[in-house]
């Protein structure tokens, strides 16, 4: 008798990379080549799953996680990146909240 796993809705396949759980094989992808970059030296404090509060008027609303965020050696600026392979209607509603209450705009990998 063989257990059958239930698909993902999107159809995203989670992938283990060194240790880490990622969502989809595009996000543990990114992973691969932000490493890269950290090792050259072109970014650098890379870190995963970064946790942001939605908090409107005093009111907790929620979180926003993005998948990576790092600083860009180049430039100084501090990069928020979401892997996507599909833009929901929540990650639309959460990406307004967001810059709207943080000094940053979210970077949609494909």
């Amino acid at each position: 008798m063989s257990v059958r796993v239930p698909r993902a809705k999107y159809g995203a396949v989670p992938t283990l990379v060194d240790g880490l759980r990622f969502a989809s094989k595009r996000e543990a992808q990114r992973y691969g080549e932000l490493k890269l970059l950290l090792r050259a030296g072109q970014i650098q404090d890379l870190e995963c799953q970064k946790a942001y509060a939605i908090t409107i008027d005093g009111t907790p609303c929620g979180e926003y996680r993005a998948d990576f965020v790092y600083v860009d050696c180049a430039s100084g600026e501090v990069i928020v990146e979401d892997v996507k392979g599909m833009r929901t209607p929540v990650f639309l509603l959460k990406k307004k909240l967001i810059e709207a209450l943080y000094p940053f705009q979210i970077r949609e990998v494909r």
